[in-house]
């Protein structure tokens, strides 16, 4: 007990110590956005992440920590709700091991520090998991009420809680032993009061041309065989650690087993952690592969925690009786030592982004995350423009990025943020909210004559993605114009901030030199190449319509070299059709590069152009080595 609560009091004060650390995570950010606009339920999820962020951030104030707290709460009570659940199946010593082991699980020991739907799913699946087993097990009212009251509730998370809803018809169907419960108005009313926990995302859909359903079903999932597919069971057995994955699997087994032997209260944990499970296992190469869904079997390994010990037990057992008892019990206690492991390591991982600055004189840049770094000094960047152009404090500031829109509209109260942002809401699933809330570019557009503060993030664009958010800009304004540039974390974080006057009606006009990205290319050194003495760099960059001012060698992201265009290319000119640059035809490089007064080894690098706007833009990246003769 001793160990569990100083386990419990550890993990708890890392979360509070890296919740107010790090910045908010691009989910956690649209969901407290969203609080801004309530409603039952938004185009990808029903109501409740977004409640708990804005509800967390009104109670306790306008920061991250707060958008969290409730979160945080829910996901430090998951122990507790684990030891609740098996105390009327197991021992307490057992079920004391049982919230043991959920420190040892990764990503359930990270419950709590993003405000991310899989929390409060978790949370209520394991309160109707409980209350069902109880339910079932004692028939009085008031179980089944809260179970039905639980299911609504965790229905009114995420579509995936659909599944516990699953598990528990299919154990309510396969035990014949529960059948007279279906001849009872009990089961009945709980499920009458699970079923408004459908209403949200059902109403929603049905206004809003099932977009929500489109994009959890459909949209999302390529629904062809992928062969990446095939590698779920190695993944999930990384993230979850390979003995304990195998542990939990072994739970499973021997749970199926009791439960064909009569045991009603195994086979409903079997129930809902083979369906959980299941699914995503079966479905693996036809669904998702492109986004973050490690987190999805959580819900299966959850539950399996109740009977892990005993699971353990028989292990240990077997282990002992091939090798010896000595062995066999260390062998077992290795097991929750390699998840306690697999914990710290994901929270240090995750909070590395709280210490980009630092870190990176050790790791170098184009290592490190910098997804929940980086806003504090976007919003401060942009109030200093503010300042120096004389630019409203309630003005538009329109991004490239939902995630920035969002990031602004927390950090700074008075602006109105939009996005002109496609790829990455219909990605999400989230294009239809925007257009709901009308801070799209359609929504701009009625705003015409207006100026706005423009703004990408560089560092997330390819070239051919930033020229598409270019044109687009430059159909949205009558005029376009660079201000500055921010560089975060060498580089590793690029911002550019441009004014946009009088906002279009419509998209038939185009802003005049439109300041779009420059093209670049490395002809040597080529990749991977061993380098000494004096190298001449060379290759290309173009702009088209603005020309190229400077090009700059950089090393591991410092400037080495300065230099011009001064050679003539009309292979670029044609293949590029590169006409339209003030330079043409001469728009070649080279760059005589000494390598004897730098180290030997490894770097990365990239060629950093600087075009006739002013705009700083790197690429042609690749790696060579330094080798000096000794």
């Amino acid at each position: 007990m001793i160990f569990l609560c100083l386990l419990g009091l550890l993990t708890t004060a890392i979360k509070i110590f890296l919740a107010l650390r790090l910045e908010l995570y691009s989910d956690e950010i649209f969901y407290w956005q969203a609080s801004q606009f309530p409603a039952l339920a938004y185009s990808d999820l029903p109501f409740m992440a977004a409640l708990l962020a804005g509800l967390g951030a009104e109670l306790f104030g306008h920061q991250a920590v707060a958008v969290r707290s409730l979160f945080l709460l829910m996901g430090c009570s998951v122990p507790v709700l684990v030891y609740w659940l098996a105390r009327p199946l197991t021992s307490h010593k057992q079920a004391l091991i049982s919230a043991i082991l959920t420190f040892c699980l990764p990503m359930a020991a990270f419950l709590g520090l993003l405000a991310v739907p899989d929390v409060p799913l978790i949370f209520w699946g394991l309160l109707l998991i409980g209350s069902l087993e109880r339910a079932t097990r004692e028939g009085r009212w008031r179980w089944w009420l809260l179970a039905g009251t639980f299911a609504a509730l965790g229905l009114s998370t995420h579509y995936r809680f659909s599944l516990y809803v699953l598990a528990a018809l299919i154990f309510m169907i396969v035990s014949r032993s529960h059948w007279h419960y279906w001849r009872s108005g009990r089961l009945w009313l709980a499920a009458l009061i699970a079923m408004t926990g459908l209403y949200p995302a059902l109403s929603f859909n049905l206004v809003h041309d099932l977009s929500g359903i489109d994009y959890h079903l459909l949209s999302r999932h390529p629904w062809q065989f992928q062969l990446e597919g095939l590698l779920h069971p190695l993944i999930q057995g990384t993230v979850v650690t390979p003995l304990l994955y195998g542990l939990l699997w072994l739970t499973l087994w021997m749970l199926i087993k009791k439960a064909r032997a009569g045991d009603t209260r195994a086979g409903l944990i079997a129930a809902f952690a083979a369906t959980n499970l299941g699914v995503y296992l079966i479905l693996a190469p036809w669904s998702d592969t492109t986004r973050t869904t490690l987190h999805w079997p959580l819900s299966g390994y959850v539950p399996l925690l109740v009977y892990a010990p005993q699971a353990m037990s028989s292990l240990q057992a077997w282990l002992s009786a091939r090798y010896n008892e000595h062995r066999g019990r260390v062998l077992v206690r290795v097991i929750p030592v390699t998840g306690l492991i697999g914990t710290l390591l994901l929270f240090v991982g995750i909070g590395s982004q709280g210490f980009n600055q630092q870190l990176q004189a050790i790791t170098g840049s184009g290592v490190l995350s910098n997804k929940m770094a980086g806003w504090q000094p976007l919003t401060a960047h942009i109030r200093a423009l503010q300042r120096t152009y004389d630019l409203p404090d309630d003005g538009l500031i329109v991004t490239d990025n939902y995630y920035t829109s969002a990031q602004i509209g927390f950090a700074m109260e008075a602006a109105r943020p939009y996005t002109i942002d496609r790829d990455k809401t219909v990605r999400d699933g989230r294009y239809a909210q925007y257009a709901i809330w009308q801070r799209n570019e359609e929504g701009l557009r009625q705003l015409a004559g207006e100026q706005a503060l423009f703004i990408t993030e560089d560092s997330t664009l390819d070239i051919n993605e930033k020229l598409a958010v270019m044109d687009r800009a430059c159909t949205l304004f009558s005029e376009l114009n660079l201000l500055d540039q921010l560089f975060l974390y060498q580089g590793d974080k690029i911002f550019s901030f441009y004014l946009g006057k009088n906002i279009q009606a419509s998209a038939t006009s185009t802003a005049a030199a439109c300041p779009k990205p420059s093209h670049m290319w490395l002809d040597q050194p080529a990749a991977g190449e061993t380098i000494n003495g004096q190298y001449a760099i060379s290759g290309w960059a173009i702009n088209d319509g603005l020309g190229v001012s400077r090009i700059r060698i950089l090393l591991n992201a410092e400037v080495v070299g300065d230099t011009q265009r001064s050679i003539a290319r009309e292979d670029v000119v044609e293949i590029r059709n590169a006409q339209n640059d003030p330079g043409a035809p001469t728009l070649g490089f080279e760059f005589v590069l000494d390598t004897r007064n730098l180290a030997n080894g490894r770097y990365q690098l990239a060629l950093e152009v600087i075009s006739g706007a002013g705009e700083r833009q790197r690429g042609a990246t690749r790696q060579i080595t330094i080798a000096n003769p000794e």
